[in-house]
Order: C-alpha cells, then structure tokens, then sequence
C-alpha cells in the first residue's frame, strides 16, 4: 500500500475567510494540515495557534517575514482584505511557492489582476482563485442539467443575489467591505462570485454590459428623527428599526462571532460601545451601493441580468432555453426543471455539507488538496477568473458613467 504525502498549507492573514476550510482540515486529517500562519493581529495568532496546533516558530506577524524562511509549506493560502491580496500573493511567488489560493477578489485593480496572472504562468504558479461557488454540488448540478441538453440551447439567464438586510447592514454597511476605497466596489467584492457563475453557466464570453445601481438607503440624511451615533445609546427609533445591532447580532450566530468574538470581545454591549459595527446604519462612513443591476450581453446573443440587493434573501437562477426552463434556488437547494416538449416537471434537491457558501468551501479545498497531489489541475484558475474580474469592473465603470460597456475596453486599460 502507498501512502499519500501529506500536504501542508501556510495562511496569509487567519481571520473570517483564513478559517473558511476548516471542516475540511478536521475531517482530513491525514490528507493536509496547517503548518503556518501570517497575521498582524495577536489574538488572532492565539486562536490559529490552538486551533492547528502550530509550532512558535511558524506562527508570524507579516507575510513578509514568514516569506523570508522561503517556502515553509505545499501551498499558501492568501485571506487578507481585497486590496491586501496583490502584495502578498506577488512575493509568495518570489518566495518560491508553486500553489496558491487567493481569496476573491484578486484584487481591486484589474491591472493588478494581470500581472498576477502574467506572473504565474512566467513562474510555473498555480493560482486558484476562491471562486467557491463553481465547487458547490448544487452549481455542479445545476451545470450538469444544462449540459444534459433537457433544456436545450441556453438564451436567457436572470439571476439574483439576495444579500439580505442584515449581512448588508453588517459587512457593507458597518463592516470591512463598507467603503470601495478601503475594499473594492460591491459588485466586485460580493458579486465577482455571480459573474463568474453566470459565465461557467451559459459556457460563454461576455461582450458587452450595461448597470445602475446606487446606495439607496444607508445615507445620513436618510437618518430617522430621534436616532443616535451608536445603537447602544439612546435611540428613539431601537425598537423599530431593523438595522439595529443588538436585533442583528442575536439573530445572525456568524455575525456576532465576528463582529464579537472574533474582534477579542468578551460581551455584545462591550462591542457594540466601542468598535465598528454597533454605529448606526445611517451614520457610517460606507459608499458601496445596497441595490445594482447588470445587463449582459453574452456571444451568440444569449443573454443574462444580474440584481444585486441588500432587500432581498439568498440567490435564485432563472433560465430560460429552447426545449425548455429551471428555476433554481441555492438556499433550497431546490433545482425545478421544465420541459416545453411534454410539459413534465422535475424537482431536484441537492445535499450538501454544513461548510460555508452550501458547502463550497469544503468542496473547494477538496478540490485544491487534489491540485496539491497532482490529480487535478483546479478549476477556478487565475486566467478562467480574470473574465469575472473583467465584468464587475466594467459594471462599475457602466454604473459610474450611465454608458454600456465593452469587456474588450477592460483588458485594453
């Protein structure tokens, strides 16, 4: 019997997305383990070191001086802030490493995102992108059925992402990804995800968009008489508002961990006295949009619209193909296809794990432990995603300048 090397992975940065694979790390024990971390932040440091069982010495404050010991692992994964990914991944490159998982975005500049790629494939780099969605067994299902024909040639996509009020209010409105200048625009920061997912769909370039899209609500002058600086002062408006912190954190378990636990509280009213996330919603200093819609104009005249809002739950994809139609929805994990030709209807539920994004990201160092071992190429690599990058950049650019957008333009800059 031959025994399969264990592969070792080092973390760039061990906050929320640092520890999205976790699940997976546990229950493979013997297939990849973490060997290494990177981050400024010390009671971070503390819950890596417990959480993987680290060694002192592989347990650092910078990238950069974990880099200097040279490749101390199989691959890196790479979990810093949007505009924080660029830096990191060139000198992991610089410093020898082969496999990299770089978290989405790859980063908030398009140029940036070329010379990565342009960078890897002069070093021999293999870079996947944490585009996780394209792993989860319900996408995969969902590709299977069109492939399958059922429905025919597929000419129209509309497709809805539905963050929800409360993830709105506590990542994009008091949280990191609230202000495009310190992150990245919305619908590359949350949406890259849709566009990419839109492409490996239809199995088509994108030519051509157009998108509007503002932030509607989260504006100071939009404030209710009577509210306050922070939730936890004297709000007159508290009990009505759905926004308010203390309503957000004891519903939302993922939330409170970290905007709390996470943040090295010990309490929510502590919290919510003193950092980022218990100001009030109309006070913050956010700017990414709460509601944006993109047009797309696909080869071969197919089709797709994208709505991205804070006002509605979850994401639902509706398609429409010549033989016939599927309404999917990813928080049912419910597929319903229609056939035109015998007017039969099929109802699909998809299972899958209890891992973050319905079990994309187990699903996605899965894969990535298979690139590890030389079994498989991956999926979601640097040159595939450039395209989404592509489209959530000329959507930005669309929404700013009220023009339609060519996706050549982007590569031309």
């Amino acid at each position: 019997m031959v025994l399969m090397k264990k592969s070792t992975i080092a973390i760039v940065g061990a906050g929320q997305r640092g520890n999205a694979y976790n699940s997976f790390y546990e229950k493979n024990p013997s297939s990849i383990e973490v060997v290494a971390i990177a981050d400024p932040l010390e009671y971070i440091r503390d819950k890596a070191k417990e959480t993987f069982n680290l060694k002192d010495e592989n347990i650092f404050t910078s990238y950069d001086e974990m880099y200097k010991k040279g490749p101390i692992a199989d691959a890196v994964i790479i979990a810093t802030q949007d505009d924080m990914h660029f830096d990191p991944c060139m000198k992991a490159m610089e410093a020898g490493y082969k496999h990299i998982l770089l978290e989405k975005p790859i980063s908030p500049s398009f140029e940036e995102c070329a010379i990565l790629d342009k960078t890897a494939k002069e070093k021999g780099v293999n870079i996947q992108v944490c585009h996780v969605l394209r792993y989860s067994p319900f996408y995969t299902r969902l590709k299977e059925i069109l492939d399958s024909g059922v429905i025919g040639d597929v000419v129209t996509v509309n497709h809805t992402e539905g963050v929800g009020y409360g993830h709105q209010a506590h990542s994009f409105v008091r949280g990191d990804w609230r202000n495009k200048e310190l992150s990245s625009p919305m619908i590359l920061a949350k949406c890259c995800h849709d566009a990419d997912i839109l492409l490996f769909l239809t199995g088509k370039n994108c030519i051509e968009l157009s998108s509007y899209g503002s932030n509607y609500l989260f504006r100071k002058e939009n404030a209710p008489e009577g509210s306050t600086e922070r939730c936890i002062e004297d709000c007159k408006v508290k009990s009505t508002c759905p926004y308010n912190c203390f309503k957000i954190y004891e519903k939302w378990q993922w939330m409170y961990n970290n905007a709390v636990t996470k943040k090295n509280y010990s309490d929510l009213t502590t919290a919510m006295a003193e950092n980022q996330y218990g100001r009030c919603v109309y006070r913050c200093d956010n700017n990414v949009v709460d509601h944006q819609v993109v047009n797309y104009l696909f080869e071969d005249g197919v089709t797709a619209h994208l709505t991205m809002t804070a006002y509605q739950d979850g994401r639902v994809t509706d398609i429409g193909g010549t033989m016939g139609k599927i309404h999917a929805e990813f928080d049912k994990k419910e597929i319903i296809v229609t056939n035109f030709v015998t007017g039969d209807t099929v109802t699909y539920t998809v299972a899958t794990n209890a891992s973050g994004h319905g079990g994309s990201d187990y699903c996605t160092m899965e894969e990535f432990s298979k690139v590890l071992k030389g079994e498989s190429e991956g999926k979601t690599n640097i040159s595939i995603s450039l395209q989404s990058h592509a489209m959530s950049h000329a959507a930005e650019i669309s929404r700013l300048e009220r023009r339609n957008v060519k996706i050549e333009e982007i590569y031309k800059r």
